[in-house]
């Protein structure tokens, strides 16, 4: 199975998504795939409404795509007059899970324009015996929801993570994989202003990334997990 992030640019609504559905075609079959953090429309703080009725056609059109192919990104939710930033993950076309996010960047606006989400929404799904677990961007800071998804084989983290703390987000990326002892797909976004640094990260720390691609890709092997929490031994089952 390969593990793949898609660093892409964010555009306009229709076009973004005419390139990402390209991009997941593109895809082998049996893929995991991510995508950066609200890659449709980004935060789109003036035009909330309009991008949270795109999502809608949006995830109709790839919930299709995933028939052979296992695919996770975020979108503009509203729901009883309120905006989630909400991660939909696509299998079989059907979506097997959702979360929002729940910590929201306190130095942009997304307190002023998003709801929290649920933090028991926080949690270790099962896809084909893979246990797989998602921290939405600036998630990726809090100890306490590392807690949540101990034990995980491989942690999903889109993101729209700034330039300035490009460091940050590699660092804290490669320390989720060796702390968890498992894969990491960190996708983050490719515009200008932002960090790049997509990766697939195994359990020895060992990094999969190239800031220059749209398509970050890697091999998923269990017998890594396996191997690592065998002869390191943190309290971790697999």
């Amino acid at each position: 199975m390969k593990l793949i992030a898609l660093q892409i640019k964010t555009t306009n609504f229709q076009d973004n998504l005419t390139h990402l559905k390209k991009l997941i075609i593109s895809c082998e079959n049996d893929s995991l795939i991510l995508a950066p953090e609200l890659a449709l429309s980004g935060f789109s703080y003036d035009r909330m409404k309009e991008a949270a009725d795109f999502s809608l056609i949006a995830i109709e059109e790839i919930k299709e795509l995933s028939i052979n192919k296992t695919i996770a990104l975020t979108f503009i939710k509203e729901e009883n007059g309120k905006f989630f930033n909400t991660l939909h993950i696509f299998h079989n076309q059907q979506i097997i899970h959702t979360q929002s996010k729940v910590k929201l960047f306190p130095l942009g606006d997304e307190l002023e324009y998003f709801s929290a989400g649920n933090i028991d929404d926080i949690k270790i799904i099962e896809i084909n015996g893979l246990k797989i677990a998602t921290l939405i961007c600036f998630e990726l800071r809090f100890p306490e929801l590392w807690g949540k998804i101990k034990g995980a084989d491989i942690i999903l983290n889109p993101a729209m993570w700034g330039l300035k703390r490009k460091d940050h987000y590699e660092t804290i990326s490669k320390s989720l994989a060796l702390v968890n002892q498992c894969f990491v797909i960190a996708c983050n976004s490719a515009d200008d202003n932002m960090a790049k640094g997509s990766a697939i990260i195994n359990p020895f720390g060992i990094v999969k990334k190239d800031d220059e691609k749209e398509i970050i890709e890697d091999f998923f092997d269990l017998n890594e997990i396996k191997k690592v929490r065998t002869y390191i031994n943190i309290g971790l089952d697999r």
